[in-house]
C-alpha cells in the first residue's frame, strides 16, 4: 500500500493529455500496489501565488519571529511540503506550454525547494532533505521532443529532474505523450503514451 501524490498542472481540465497520462501512471500503480491512497493537488483550481517579498522574507525567519502575517505567508508552503512528506509516489502530470513547463507548476515548485524544509547547507554543501520518494513524470507536447530534432529544447524534463534531485528526490522516471499536434502522429500520440506506462 503506497501514498500517492498526484499534481495535476494542465489547464485543460478533463481533455489533457498529460492528466490522462497521470491517471494512467496511477491506475497501474493501484494495480501493483492494492490499497493505495491518492491525493490530488490541482495547481489550476488551486494556485500556489507567485513568490512575493514577504514569502521570501517568511522563508528565511527565525522560527521565534513567527507573527501572524509570517503564518498566512508561510502557509502555502508548508502545505504543498507537507503533502510531498507524507508521500511516497508523486506522479507529476507536465504539459508543455512554450517549450517548458507551465506558470502553475513552477510557482509551486517555488513554494517546496525551501532552505531548512526541503534542502539544506548545513554540511556546507546542498543536501537534498526528501528521502525515499518516487516519482513519476508525465509529459504531454504537441512536438517530440524525446528525440530527434527537438531533443535540444527539451527543457522541461531535464529542470524537473534537476530540481528534483536538488531537494533529494533522484528516482524520477518519465512517460510522454508527445506529437499530439503533428499530422502525422496526432491520431496514434495519445494511445502510444498511455501503452507505454509500466510502473
Amino acid at each position: 500500500m503506497k501514498k500517492i501524490l498526484e499534481i495535476v498542472s494542465s489547464a485543460r481540465g478533463a481533455a489533457s493529455n498529460s492528466t490522462q497520462l497521470s491517471s494512467a501512471i496511477i491506475e497501474k500503480l493501484k494495480t501493483q500496489y492494492p490499497g493505495s491512497t491518492v491525493t490530488q493537488r490541482d495547481l489550476v483550481k488551486k494556485k500556489y501565488p507567485h513568490l512575493e517579498e514577504s514569502h521570501l522574507t517568511a522563508f528565511f525567519a527565525p522560527p521565534q519571529n513567527e507573527s501572524e502575517a509570517y503564518k498566512t505567508a508561510i502557509q502555502h508552503s508548508d502545505e504543498a511540503i507537507a503533502e510531498l512528506e507524507a508521500a511516497d509516489i508523486i506522479v507529476i502530470g507536465v504539459p508543455i506550454y512554450n517549450f517548458n513547463i507551465p506558470s502553475a507548476l513552477k510557482a509551486w515548485i517555488d513554494h517546496i525547494v525551501r532552505a531548512g524544509r526541503t534542502f539544506s547547507y548545513g554540511a556546507g554543501r546542498p543536501e537534498g532533505l526528501l528521502k525515499n520518494k518516487k516519482v513519476y513524470l508525465a509529459i504531454a507536447s504537441g512536438g517530440v521532443f524525446s528525440e530527434g530534432p527537438m531533443k535540444a529544447m527539451d527543457y522541461a524534463e531535464p529542470y524537473l529532474k534537476w530540481i528534483l534531485g536538488f531537494i533529494g528526490v533522484h528516482d524520477v522516471t518519465t512517460f510522454r505523450v508527445e506529437g499530439v499536434s503533428l499530422p502525422e502522429l496526432r491520431e496514434t500520440a495519445l494511445q502510444k503514451g498511455l501503452e507505454s506506462v509500466v510502473v
